[in-house]
């Protein structure tokens, strides 16, 4: 056989090679346990554009063959890429998987067009201020993502969930809160982020407050991502960019406003500003990730005068928390690399936590828990999981951390791994979405009692002794028993469309508030025991 011919019969071999090399490559991944179930994902997206490209090229090499066949594939591939990305806007979930949207999808900007609010008649009128029931910040009433005082039915063949009202939303990734009739979140509509005062009971659009700025992620979306905060006629909330509004709750009227990046020496992460205000004693506290001791901020919630910053760390996603421990008031958060307290009379940083993360600014952490003992619970995704570690202090004064009491470092063992999500706890056990799948751990050892399901990245608030879980992707709500005796599935049903839902939920009394980044619902659920309203 000539050198010609030997050279036109293993050409062809190429796609072959191609083919054998990509389907072993993603076969051997499949099989590997790993810790973040988005890695898989990501080598067959990567592979898979590897393996496009080198197709395409490779007829270039063809020399003898036509010019139409040795470029065209080229030609093709620029086109189609051309082609995807003028016809689709590309997002991702939390596994990150490629969502493609149509670029002439009616959006946000739709909403813009809206007829403005009517003034709604307030003479004589009281904001009213939270009580039983009520859901006043991020993650309940304890900002623990726990509700208590209602009484849930297991059953939801007999008695479904009424629908109360169902409307489309600017987008953003912020949750409700709801006082007495009003319910509040912030969105995107075209150029204005907005707060937006809703009826809870018919979803009518009691008020708006604007600014004219949007916050755009390529991957992350656009919009406002921290949920509001209403304390005693006030709502406190800030945007994306880092805008902090102190709004009055009852007309939506603007009463004072700063802008914690600017005049922090902060930056805007690369997802957006998304940790939710803390109100206590008489201070609105902020997590602004400046330098030079202005990390966080506390500012006075009458007027928005400063009165203490502390702390060099760059902001996180997770929200200030307040904790007592060894009989002293603080503000627990979880910044870039460090989980860091601080007194909450000073903003002083009382002790640092080793708490390194793998993806920019500790995108994946959830809030930290106090559960007795001086000890702290903290948990995120990224392969990383969750830790139980011991605040200490001495008898000069000086405070530390403990290693971990769990995981042991030479397990290797990893739980709880809530990406995008938070966790509650109830009776000694920890329920929450590791990588996707609820999970049950012992409090106490970290062990597994269970890990089932499949929710994605969704969100989930416990009631008594039952979880509500939204699935990220597909919009069902499932009520599931918080047991560790296993997966108990009570109920479920399609509380939103197929879309990707990071909003937290929110139960005020027995109405359920739920939202993703292009639509938001009203459910009136079942209860056990008849609930009594405010």
């Amino acid at each position: 056989m000539s050198s010609d011919a030997r050279k036109s019969w293993r050409l062809p071999l190429t796609p072959i090679v191609v083919a054998v090399l990509w389907a072993a490559l993603n076969g051997v991944c499949q099989s590997i346990d790993w810790s973040d179930g988005a890695y898989p994902y990501l080598i067959l997206l990567s592979s898979s554009m590897l393996a496009v490209v080198v197709l395409a090229v490779w007829p270039v090499s063809l020399r003898r063959a036509p010019r139409w066949l040795r470029f065209g594939p080229v030609v093709a591939l620029v086109a189609a890429g051309i082609a995807l990305f003028s016809l689709f806007k590309v997002s991702h979930d939390g596994a990150m998987r490629l969502i493609f949207d149509y670029r002439w999808k009616a959006g946000d900007e739709r909403l813009a067009l809206d007829e403005d609010v009517k003034a709604t008649a307030t003479e004589g009128m009281v904001a009213p201020t939270a009580s039983d029931g009520d859901f006043p910040q991020f993650l309940g009433p304890n900002r623990d993502g726990v509700v208590h005082h209602v009484k849930l039915a297991r059953d939801w063949d007999a008695r479904p969930p009424k629908l109360l009202w169902r409307q489309p939303i600017g987008v953003g990734w912020s949750g409700f809160v709801a006082v007495g009739p009003w319910a509040v979140t912030q969105e995107q509509r075209g150029g204005d982020e907005m707060v937006t005062c809703y009826d809870v009971e018919t979803g009518s659009l009691r008020w708006s407050h604007s600014n004219d700025v949007r916050f755009t992620s390529v991957l992350g979306n656009d919009g406002p991502r921290a949920t509001p905060t209403i304390r005693e006629g006030k709502l406190y909330a800030v945007g994306a960019t880092g805008i902090l509004d102190c709004i009055d709750f009852l007309t939506g009227k603007r009463l004072w406003s700063r802008n914690i990046v600017d005049e922090n020496g902060a930056e805007v992460d690369n997802w957006g500003k998304s940790a939710s205000p803390l109100v206590v004693d008489d201070m609105v506290i902020v997590s602004a990730g400046g330098s030079d001791g202005r990390s966080l901020v506390a500012y006075r919630k009458e007027t928005g005068e400063k009165l203490w910053s502390g702390g060099d760390d760059r902001s996180a996603y997770a929200s200030p928390t307040p904790m007592t421990l060894h009989g002293m008031r603080q503000v627990v958060v979880v910044n870039e690399d460090f989980i860091v307290s601080h007194e909450l009379a000073s903003g002083a940083v009382l002790w640092k936590h080793d708490w390194p993360g793998k993806s920019d600014a500790n995108a994946s952490a959830s809030q930290p828990h106090a559960i007795g003992g001086n000890r702290i619970f903290v948990s995120k995704g990224y392969g990383i999981g969750a830790q139980v570690f011991e605040v200490r202090r001495e008898t000069d004064g000086a405070w530390s951390t403990s290693r971990p009491i769990w995981p042991d470092a030479n397990t290797g063992r990893r739980v709880l791994k809530t990406k995008l999500s938070n966790v509650a706890i109830r009776d000694g056990f920890v329920y929450g979405l590791d990588d996707g799948m609820l999970q049950c751990v012992e409090l106490s050892t970290g062990k597994s009692r269970w890990k089932r399901g499949r929710f994605g990245h969704g969100q989930q608030l416990l009631v008594d002794d039952l979880l509500l879980v939204m699935a990220e992707n597909t919009g069902k709500l499932s009520l599931v028993e918080a047991t560790p005796e296993g997966l108990r599935e009570k109920a479920e049903f399609p509380a939103l469309g197929r879309r990707k839902a990071w909003n937290n939920l929110c139960l005020v009394g027995h109405r359920l508030l739920v939202r993703n980044d292009e639509e938001a619902a009203c459910y009136e659920l079942p209860v056990a025991e008849p609930f009594a309203p405010r």
